[in-house]
């Protein structure tokens, strides 16, 4: 609808008060806020009603109309409860910006003009999307004739020629088109994801210009029902959280293509492109709800001490759930998933599942859902998985099969590190196999040991497996801070001072020599040095330091320094 419509309409109680000349302007919805700065929560096109509470001075009408202007907004309107008159500051702040400003007689309520303009955007849009948005909603329910979000990128490609693909927050590739042509790799898939996750968490609007080589895309945010715009323009309850607590679980919609010279109206049409496939996110999340409830079941019984027997018995029913057509009882493995944030009192539990549930997607697995191979419960800020995997041989042998821990960081290490943004961390933990019941407490708290391994190294996203609980690593995480401190002080920092005075080099020399098991000639290899020279600065770091590196005591010492530093 255009601005001049508003005008027209004398039950909206609207007067203008500058900007004539740009009432042709469409609006696409509608925000009422009093934030000083709401621009994390417009995407443009949109009519902004205010109260005026953010204004304390003059100064404040020209940064609050800036921040509309630059945003995209069509006009503002403001309310004459509070103050009466509008102020002349933002008369003349919304000229000297060529934004149209209306005041709102006080005897209207903002949602009498939210409704009408909802009202009269939805009934717009239905006219351009309504043909897009019929054909492709049969196409993504349920059952022999859906076609899932395939079918819906095929159909971008065809209607509009453009190749478009769905991406996971860790890069895994969710749906693309099954026309020929060439397929996205896995490492552009990482790094659409890496370059989606960081803009998100920098509160910039989608969608997000990214360019890789000779490509560009543009990258939309899928989001679950509970996070999606609403019809009009405006945005949900849940859209002014925190923004930690979904940036991790949301999907996006990679279009190969450059989205900041298209009209409205395909942006439009690709918002409401989101919005279908959003359907299927939200379609596969409830088929999980078994499986969770599952997880959640066993995990209790497990915490709780229950007997065995009653642990199998719930295992039994699990199985063909999670495996259907195993013959047998299969072994299962428990992963413990964390994400943490500095500050701010975030519920870090259902991303934490959610997450995890990605994670341990087997890109392998066939079937018509194969996501869905695990269950996941969460308790506080943690999420555990039960996965289950074929019988295997033996326990603790090194020839199972199964989940690594290794493998599971390389696959998502780059994309999530982005948007943990350098105030968050995930932490994995994965124990053994185990083959029954009995087995499950004990793998529970490997994974849950492992995790707090992982948890003490660097990195924001890391992973350990039971394999390194039988190493020193195990000891270290548990070791007070203020003892690490201390001990790697008193070791370490002679030799820090002596190398920034003198350019030694007595760390790294010390570092060598231990992983060479003390031998003087592979050390002097490996540090292109003479013999001499090495026995040198090992004599100066004995000096300094009161120790003696031909005895394994202080060679242990020496190697927990330096590994806890």
């Amino acid at each position: 609808m255009r601005l001049r419509a508003l005008l027209d309409t004398d039950a909206l109680g609207l007067r203008l008060l500058g900007g004539e000349d740009e009432l042709d302007r469409t609006v696409r919805g509608v925000m009422t806020t009093d934030l000083r700065d709401p621009s994390r929560y417009l995407s443009g096109g949109e009519l902004v009603l205010t109260g005026l509470a953010w204004r304390r001075d003059a100064d404040d009408s020209e940064a609050f109309v800036r921040i509309l202007a630059q945003a995209g907004v069509v006009a503002l309107a403001a309310g004459e409860a509070e103050l009466g008159d509008i102020p002349d500051d933002l008369v003349v702040a919304c000229a000297r910006h060529r934004l149209p400003l209306f005041a709102v007689h006080e005897s209207v309520a903002f949602a009498t003009i939210t409704e009408h303009v909802v009202r009269q955007v939805s009934g717009e849009r239905a006219g351009d999307l309504a043909a897009v948005v019929d054909r492709h909603r049969r196409m993504m329910t349920s059952g022999p004739a859906g076609g899932g979000p395939d079918v819906v990128l095929d159909l971008l490609g065809s209607d509009l020629d453009l190749r478009a693909w769905v991406l996971s927050p860790t890069g895994r590739l969710i749906a693309g088109p099954k026309v020929a042509g060439p397929g996205l790799p896995a490492d552009t898939c990482a790094e659409l994801a890496a370059e989606h996750l960081a803009a998100a968490r920098t509160g910039r609007r989608g969608p997000h210009r990214v360019t890789l080589g000779a490509a560009t895309y543009s990258l939309f945010p899928i989001r679950s029902s509970g996070h999606r715009t609403a019809a009009g323009g405006g945005r949900s309850a849940q859209a002014s959280r925190d923004v930690r607590e979904t940036v991790l679980s949301d999907w996006l919609l990679a279009v190969e293509a450059d989205a900041g010279d298209w009209p409205a109206e395909r942006l439009d049409l690709l918002q409401g492109v989101t919005q279908l496939i959003s359907v299927e996110r939200d379609r596969r999340d409830a088929a999980r709800t078994v499986r969770r409830r599952l997880a959640q079941e066993v995990l209790e019984l497990v915490q709780t001490g229950a007997a065995p027997a009653e642990i199998a018995a719930r295992l039994r029913v699990a199985a063909p759930v999670l495996l259907p057509g195993l013959g047998a009882a299969p072994h299962w493995q428990v992963v413990v998933a964390r994400v943490e944030w500095e500050g701010g009192d975030i519920e870090a539990g259902p991303v934490a599942q959610s997450l995890l549930e990605e994670i341990l997607v087997d890109p392998l697995a066939t079937g018509p859902e194969p996501s869905d191979r695990i269950a996941v419960a969460h308790t506080g800020d943690e999420a555990i998985a039960l996965v289950p995997l074929p019988a295997v041989s033996t326990e603790h042998d090194g020839s199972e099969s199964g989940i690594l821990a290794d493998a599971l960081l390389e696959s998502v290490r780059d994309p999530l590190s982005a948007g943990l943004d350098g105030d968050g961390q995930v932490t994995l933990g994965v124990s053994a196999a185990v083959h029954s019941a009995e087995g499950l407490r004990g793998a529970l708290e490997e994974a849950r040991h492992a995790r707090r391994v992982a948890a003490a190294r660097p990195g924001r996203v890391c992973a350990a497996g039971h394999q390194e609980l039988a190493s020193h690593v195990l000891l270290l995480p548990f070791v007070p801070d203020d003892v690490r401190r201390a001990f790697t002080a008193r070791l370490l920092d002679p030799l820090r001072d002596y190398d920034r005075r003198h350019r030694a080099e007595l760390i790294p020399t010390l570092e060598a020599f231990l992983d060479c098991d003390g031998s003087w000639t592979r050390c002097a290899t490996r540090l292109h040095l003479h013999v001499n020279t090495l026995r040198y600065r090992v004599g100066r770091i004995e000096q300094l330091t009161s120790r003696d590196l031909s005895r394994l005591e202080d060679k242990l010492d020496f190697f927990l320094a330096l590994r806890m530093s």
